[in-house]
């Protein structure tokens, strides 16, 4: 993959595919989990999706990609994911990057950047290193706002709920000077 390489997919094609890659993360967000969703295409085709579902099934492992990659691999028959392309909206985790590079995914499409565990260009970018035996393509940016709007509103409605529960429960004190 070198430094010329050029995408398969339109900026249009881009924008629908993580259009449906938000789909996986509303999906996430109605459970209580983390919206994050991700999709695998081949032939401008999906052929893996999946949402957070960690906080349901108690697993680390739990990400979007993870699954989204392992239904790909499912429909292909194969680990190998050569010729596809991922989209998930938010910037992948080391693990989920390591299970880009494994299944050797040819191009990586995400929304937001995760300053805190993203290496697919923020802290890092394992995606990219040639070091390993495969690199692919990083785009960041895809669809942004609507990436970062959704996460931001499920911590918003987070923090709203904590401080309306710290007030009930402060309300019921008697104060004793």
């Amino acid at each position: 993959m070198g430094k010329f390489y050029e995408s398969r997919l339109t900026p249009e094609e881009k924008e629908k595919f993580m259009k449906i890659a938000l789909v996986e993360a509303q999906k996430a967000a109605a459970l209580g989990e983390v919206p994050i969703g991700a999709v695998v295409v081949k032939d401008k085709q999906v052929i893996g999706r999946g949402h957070n579902l960690r906080e349901h099934q108690q697993q680390a492992a739990s990400h979007a990609e993870m699954f989204a990659i392992a239904e790909a691999c499912r429909t292909e028959g194969s680990w190998r994911l050569e010729d596809t392309q991922l989209f998930v909206t938010l910037e992948p985790c080391p693990m989920c990057s390591g299970a880009m590079i494994l299944s050797r995914v040819e191009e990586v499409y995400y929304g937001a950047s995760d300053p805190k565990a993203g290496t697919a260009g923020t802290l890092m970018n394992l995606l990219t290193d040639e070091r390993f035996n495969h690199v692919a393509y990083v785009e960041k940016g895809i669809l942004e706002d609507e990436c970062r709007a959704i996460l931001q509103n499920f911590f918003r409605a987070i923090r709203q709920k904590q401080k309306k529960k710290k007030q009930a429960g402060n309300s019921g004190e008697n104060h004793v000077q």
